[in-house]
C-alpha cells in the first residue's frame, strides 16, 4: 500500500503538533531528520496521553510504584513489556502523517527503538505525574 492510497488528514495532523525547536545536521530524508521533524513533536503532542497510558498499564497489572526505585521499575515496565511497548508505538506512529509512516515502514526497527527510547526518558522524567495518575 503506497502512501497516496491513504485518506488522513495530513494537514490537520501536523496542524496539532507543538513546535520543538531543534538544530539538526542530519540530512534531509534521514532517521535523524525525522527524529527531530515527526518523533519530537509527535512524542510532545502525546505526552499527556502517555503518561496516563503508561499510569492505567502500572494500576491495571497491579504494580506498586516504590519511591526509592520507580525509576528502576517503570524502565523494566517499557523495556521489557512487549504489550506496553506495542501500545506506546501505536500511540504514537497513530500520529503519523501518510508520507510519515511511509518513510517510517522501511526504517521501522530503527525508530521504533528511538521512539522507545524517547518515550521512556519522558515517562522518567516525569515519573511523579505518572505516580499521581495512578494514585
Amino acid at each position: 500500500m503506497s502512501a497516496s492510497e491513504f485518506s488522513r488528514p495530513d494537514g490537520a495532523l501536523l496542524a496539532l503538533r507543538p513546535a520543538v525547536p531543534t538544530e539538526t545536521t542530519d540530512a534531509a530524508g534521514s532517521v535523524g531528520a525525522f527524529l527531530h521533524a515527526t518523533l519530537r513533536p509527535v512524542l510532545k503532542l502525546q505526552n499527556d496521553l502517555l503518561l496516563a497510558v503508561v499510569a492505567d498499564f502500572v494500576r491495571d497489572h497491579h504494580i506498586a510504584l516504590r519511591p526509592t526505585d520507580q525509576h528502576q521499575q517503570l524502565t523494566e515496565l517499557l523495556s521489557r513489556n512487549t504489550k506496553l511497548r506495542y501500545t506506546v508505538v501505536g500511540l504514537i506512529t497513530g500520529a503519523f502523517t501518510a508520507e510519515e509512516y511511509a518513510f517510517y515502514r522501511p526504517h521501522r526497527s530503527e525508530l521504533n527503538r528511538r521512539l522507545l527510547e524517547m518515550a521512556l526518558r519522558r515517562v522518567l522524567n516525569q515519573a511523579d505525574a505518572v505516580v499521581a495518575l495512578v494514585a
